[in-house]
């Protein structure tokens, strides 16, 4: 295929979108991929069309390789299904929900889950059915509160879902290790750094969850990788290895001393160490217990008060107690809300009027550190006040503990004794995990087994973003002139640059691409003439980001043309004869 620039449906831009946050959605934009209609909503153009279809067909190719059948829902879905499984109201604000003429609810498709159990539900209803993987790519709809960086997090966008059935958990293990091994294969072919780790199931409930990530300095998810083991996760899912109980019968009594002035950590380490020191050692924030409050927003409206207990040289990551907590919205506590708790006294807050047994009523977690025997300085609910000797276990028992503490550099690793987490940032690619039975069980999704005895379906569920991963792709590989394709994807094979105004340039430049075309390559050739520069074409190429760019141009009077690799930088001039050859053995191999 010949895509002419003279007539191809694009128009490339010097200057960066004013909405454009990372170097991604610049360059889509600019080089003419994708065009913005809304916030979070986009058109795809020719050549960005052409990326998205590649990427599309390489997930094809190794789903169907594994045996999955692709089918295709509707978008635009009935409440019931939703409603039977919770999850109209868990979603609460993220879907888009409509009414027909008739009052009838619908909402587009966040997600399938429940069509893909319905439609097995119908059609079989034996274990010699299973196991089946089935699986659609299909464009789906979340009311994102702020859809960002271009195609990274809009309100439309293009999903590959898939779903395994299985009689039992081994069944299960067996289809999730062959969607895990396809999914490698896919991202290998797509040709970018990524990284699997670790991950939560959040609202789509499950266990065995991992996330594949493109590495990227402007991700939005972060993960930490041991310096030791092969251990990696999203820090939403990194599990703290907490200390062993400590004895404290020598530990002297809690009791409460004046510290005026020291509402922050910070303030309450000075005033310690320069009124009541230590005798080992000076104190540290880490000798503190932080106790912050925040407020769950539930599916259903409601709002509830929370206590968050910490070491004092940690913060609360809210979007890590949000994944913790899923679907449930979690919000910092504002001075409104905290007027409505008076026994809350800001910056001396301490267990003593926190737990569900409590004065407060208000539900207390800690962070897994905080174990029986450790020992504490913290608020003693009255300002300018802190207790000293505060013993987890025996002054204070929390209602449970919850992983929300920051995750950092240096952390211990989880999996092994002598490595320490680094922290990256990545872009979710794709996210598999076994769901088991929730969506079976809510929706009746049953078979004979080979007994005659009805069980339940086991499911798993298996995700991969193909228009994210048109920007995760570009991200990976971008540079500061433009996008940079891997060849996998890339919306052309070649693209020629008939460079100069002499006749003879372009007769040679449409003699080199009609050969490629015959000989099966896709090829962009910037025809234009008149007064579009060489200079114009050349910066056009390197922005459009096409993996092998020719110019037919000066070199022709020796009877050379000159290939360059996009990525690389490398050229090689070689004879006007041998070029249709040379070409098709760089882009086959």
């Amino acid at each position: 295929m010949i895509l002419r620039m003279s007539s191809l449906f694009v128009r490339t831009l010097r200057d960066d979108p004013n909405d454009a946050e990372v170097p991604s959605h610049r360059l889509l934009v600019r080089a003419g991929y994708i065009r913005r209609n809304a916030p979070g909503v986009y058109t795809w153009l020719p050549l960005g069309l052409r990326v998205l279809r590649k990427v599309e067909s390489i997930i094809r190719e190794e789903m169907d390789a594994i045996g999955a059948q692709e089918l295709s829902f509707p978008a635009l879905l009935p409440k019931e299904p939703y409603e039977a499984t919770g999850r109209w109201t868990e979603y609460g604000d993220n879907i888009f929900r409509l009414q027909d003429r008739k009052g009838a609810d619908y909402l587009l498709g966040p997600t399938h889950e429940e069509m893909f159990t319905l439609v097995v539900k119908d059609l079989y209803s034996s274990y010699k059915d299973l196991p089946l993987a089935i699986y659609q790519i299909q464009t789906k709809y979340r009311d994102e509160a702020r859809p960002r960086a271009g195609l990274l997090r809009g309100r439309e966008f293009v999903m590959k879902d898939s779903y395994s059935f299985d009689v039992d958990d081994a069944g299960l293990e067996a289809s999730y290790q062959r969607h895990r091994e396809a999914y490698i294969r896919i991202f290998d072919r797509l040709g970018f750094e990524y990284v699997i780790v670790k991950a939560t199931s959040g609202a789509m409930g499950g266990s065995a969850s991992e996330e594949f990530l493109a590495k990227a300095a402007v991700g939005e998810d972060t993960y930490v990788a041991c310096t030791h083991c092969d251990y990696a996760a999203n820090v939403e899912a990194v599990a703290v290895r907490p200390p062993a109980p400590a004895a404290y019968d020598d530990v002297p009594a809690a009791h409460a001393e004046e510290t005026p002035d020291t509402p922050t950590i910070e303030t309450l380490v000075d005033h310690l160490n320069e009124h009541l020191p230590r005798e080992d050692r000076p104190w540290e924030a880490g000798d503190t217990l932080k106790n912050v409050l925040v407020v769950l927003r539930h599916p259903d409206g409601t709002k509830e008060p929370l206590a968050i207990g910490v070491p004092g040289d940690r913060d609360v990551d809210l979007r890590r107690l949000g994944g913790q907590l899923e679907p449930i919205e979690v919000e910092a506590m504002d001075e409104t809300e905290m007027k409505n708790h008076p026994a809350l006294v800001k910056g001396y807050i301490g267990p003593g009027v926190l737990g569900e047994q409590s004065t407060s009523g208000i539900r207390f977690l800690v962070d897994p550190r905080i174990v029986e025997g450790t020992r504490w300085v913290t608020g003693a609910d009255v300002a300018g006040s802190h207790v000293v000797d505060m013993v987890a276990g025996r002054d204070f028992t929390p209602d449970g503990t919850i992983e929300a503490a920051d995750v950092r550099d240096g952390d211990e690793c989880p999996n092994c004794q002598e490595g320490t987490l680094t922290a990256a940032r990545g872009i979710e690619m794709g996210h598999i995990f076994q769901l088991g039975r929730k969506y079976a069980e809510a929706l009746g999704l049953q078979v004979l087994d080979e007994n005659g005895k009805l069980v339940t379906v086991t499911m798993g569920s298996y995700g991969i973003g193909p228009s994210r991963g048109v920007a995760a792709i570009a991200e990976n590989t971008l540079d500061e002139i433009g996008l940079c394709w891997p060849r996998a994807v890339a919306p052309a094979d070649v693209h020629v640059v008939a460079a100069g105004k002499d006749e003879a340039v372009f007769a040679a430049a449409e003699e080199l691409v009609g050969e490629l075309s015959r000989q099966g390559l896709d090829v962009i050739y910037d025809d234009r003439a008149g007064k579009v520069s060489p200079g114009v074409k050349f910066k056009d190429a390197e922005l459009i980001g096409v993996p092998t760019i020719v110019t037919v141009g000066r070199g022709l009077a020796d009877g050379e043309v000159e290939i360059k690799d996009r990525r690389t930088g490398e050229r090689e001039d070689v004879a006007v004869d041998a070029a249709a050859a040379r070409l098709v053995e760089v882009v086959r191999g």
